[in-house]
């Protein structure tokens, strides 16, 4: 006889979520952690790759994209399949793959399932190894993309853009760098990715620490022994390392440390949720059967659809925890009398379906975890989309070798750093080791991330263009900086599950929108003043509730650590039908052919 499911205490579980995320609030928010840049800047040192010298360039381009990782490639790619094969991409690192380029740390890989996370499948003839495929072979499908479609013939790594400035007598845009390049280009765009700027905890002390330490987003395998493949950590099997962060890279790392036989302390101020991941190798037979011409876009589209509030395709393509998390919520709401279903209903029922869910991942950590008091510490007490679910199926266990400990600071962090190691709760830890899980930036200006202030018509930067938040039609133009290109999420799809979509819808875009330019004899393109103010107040419609609910979470990095209600330029803004109405939208505004809303001369 089946086991009856426990009744659920649905106030007393918001009554913790609201007293964890109390405890967590800090008026600082995103001032908690330090640049970085001076003192700190040789934590983005390039490990890689060697810096090889060359001269200055000085020549012209049709199109200059800064960014090398999915969104610039995404864009190169469908501009070269449009015929504009003269395109330049820039990127700090050593070669394409931006984050996947940097982020090479052990055990990393995918939380979206390849098969849509990797971009221009179809156009590679690439088929995934795995579910969920590991860093190398991320990488190693960014170059390929960069092969397939000649992307590195006029790329220039290891370079920083110094400026961006709009030459109106030439009608041209002059960049600038660190290298002293100063080229120009019909048109720019910029792609520097949402998280690719690393950020280090303000810990008192941080930079009195005598042993070694390193960011996550560059890791020192001549330290630690192994590699980016896979191979153990054997340099670490006498020595004792902090890792400062839980989020989903340190979720991905936790199990090679532990399995490395040295001392690991797991150093968390908030658990993440982590579900199971499942992951297994791609079926070859299988793989031959689905890849049919434009599979990739119907897998695409079928996820977008599964993952949202409304009627889903009759088949989940993809099925994994995404798709299983949002198809429960959906159950429930089709459940209502059509006489009942009102936003406050459906409201109600998806609360009661997110707990649910929520409560099933805290009994996986109380079910895996053999010390009782551990396992309750690594409980997640929040809202399922207060931050980025995780799934994995080793880091849980990885508690269980004795040479790994929590050490949970309960919401308030590391106490202060000093020469020989950490205190947390008034308890000295001498480490040889720490490592930096603490991610990027998010919520700073978009200059200081992109690392530059472009300057539109007139000399105008775009932070004076955006000074009482950000403006944009389809959140890729601006008006007052013409044949420029933002891309990026925010007032757009906002489709932050699977990130890479919103890329290869973007470069879909801007190639159609750049070659009815040339086929018109058109110059310039810019969007119009009404059509960019229409867009703003219309995804402004959509951000009261969604904003209410991130603003009751737990502090993190969807909410900038729980301190501001205006967080307009980043995940909240987004069309306000949701992502699978806006990528329908833009797909008919492009072959339509009357790009209503830009000015064209």
């Amino acid at each position: 006889m089946a086991t009856a499911a426990p009744t659920l205490d649905k106030h007393a579980i918001l009554a913790r979520y609201q007293a964890e995320r109390d405890k967590r609030l800090r008026a600082d928010g995103n001032d908690q952690y330090v640049e970085v840049a001076g003192q700190y800047a040789h934590y983005l040192v390039d490990p890689y790759m060697p810096v090889v010298p060359r001269a200055p360039l000085t020549d012209h381009v049709t199109f200059a994209m800064v960014g090398g990782g999915f969104a610039g490639l995404c864009v190169g790619a469908r501009l070269v399949e449009a015929g504009i094969t003269d395109v330049r991409i820039i990127d700090k690192a050593g070669d394409f793959g931006g984050n996947w380029y940097w982020n090479r740390y052990p055990g990393a890989q995918c939380d979206t399932a390849s098969i849509i996370y990797l971009p221009l499948l179809e156009e590679t003839r690439h088929m995934p190894t795995e579910k969920y495929a590991h860093a190398p072979e991320i990488l190693e499908q960014s170059r390929r993309i960069g092969r397939t479609f000649g992307l590195y013939d006029k790329a220039l790594f290891h370079i920083r853009v110094d400026d961006i400035v709009w030459d109106e007598t030439r009608s041209v845009w002059v960049i600038t760098t660190d290298r002293g390049d100063k080229f120009t280009a019909d048109y720019v765009a910029t792609g520097t990715g949402p998280l690719h700027v690393p950020k280090l905890p303000g810990i008192p002390g941080l930079d009195s620490f005598k042993g070694h330490g390193f960011h996550t987003s560059r890791w020192d395998y001549e330290y630690t022994g192994g590699d980016t493949n896979g191979a153990p950590l054997s340099k670490l099997k006498d020595k004792r390392v902090a890792i400062i962060g839980t989020g989903a890279t340190a979720v991905q790392v936790v199990p090679h440390l532990a399995r490395a036989g040295g001392t690991v302390y797991v150093v968390q101020r908030t658990p993440s949720s982590v579900d199971a991941r499942g992951n297994a190798p791609t079926d070859l037979a299988w793989f031959k059967s689905i890849a049919t011409p434009g599979w990739q876009k119907r897998w695409l589209d079928n996820f977008a659809r599964n993952i949202a509030i409304g009627l889903p395709p009759e088949e989940d393509l993809v099925q994994d925890g995404w798709t299983n998390i949002m198809g429960r919520i959906r159950e429930r709401v089709l459940t209502l009398p059509m006489d009942q279903i009102t936003p406050a209903s459906i409201l109600a029922v998806y609360e009661d379906a997110e707990i649910e869910k929520m409560s099933e991942v805290r009994a996986r950590a109380e079910a895996i975890v053999h010390d009782k008091e551990t396992a309750e510490k690594l409980k997640a007490w929040y809202r399922q989309w207060c931050k980025r679910p995780c799934f994995h199926d080793a880091y849980l266990q990885a508690f269980n070798e004795p040479g790994t400990h929590l050490i949970d600071t309960d919401g308030k962090g590391v106490e202060r750093i000093d020469e020989t190691g950490l205190w947390v709760n008034g308890i000295h830890y001498e480490v040889d080791c720490i490592i930096y899980a603490s991610g990027f930036e998010v919520g700073t200006s978009h200059q200081r991330r992109a690392g530059f202030d472009m300057a539109g018509v007139g000399g105008k930067r775009l932070s004076q263009a955006w000074a009482d938040g950000m403006q944009t039609l389809h959140g890729l133009h601006v008006h007052g900086f013409p044949n420029a290109f933002i891309v990026q999420i925010a007032q757009a799809a906002n489709f932050g599950a699977n990130v890479p979509h919103n890329w290869t819808d973007a470069g879909e875009t801007i190639a159609a929108v750049v070659s009815h330019a040339r086929d018109t004899g058109r110059r310039i393109v810019e969007p119009t003043p009404q059509a960019q103010a229409e867009w703003v107040a219309l995804i402004k419609t959509g951000m009261p509730s969604f904003v209410g609910a991130v603003a009751e979470c737990t502090p993190g990095y969807y909410n900038l650590e729980g301190t501001s209600a205006d967080i307009s330029g980043f995940l909240p803004s987004g069309y306000p039908l949701g992502s699978v109405a806006y990528f329908e939208y833009i797909d008919n505004w492009r072959r339509s052919g009357d790009f209503t809303g830009l000015a064209f001369s």
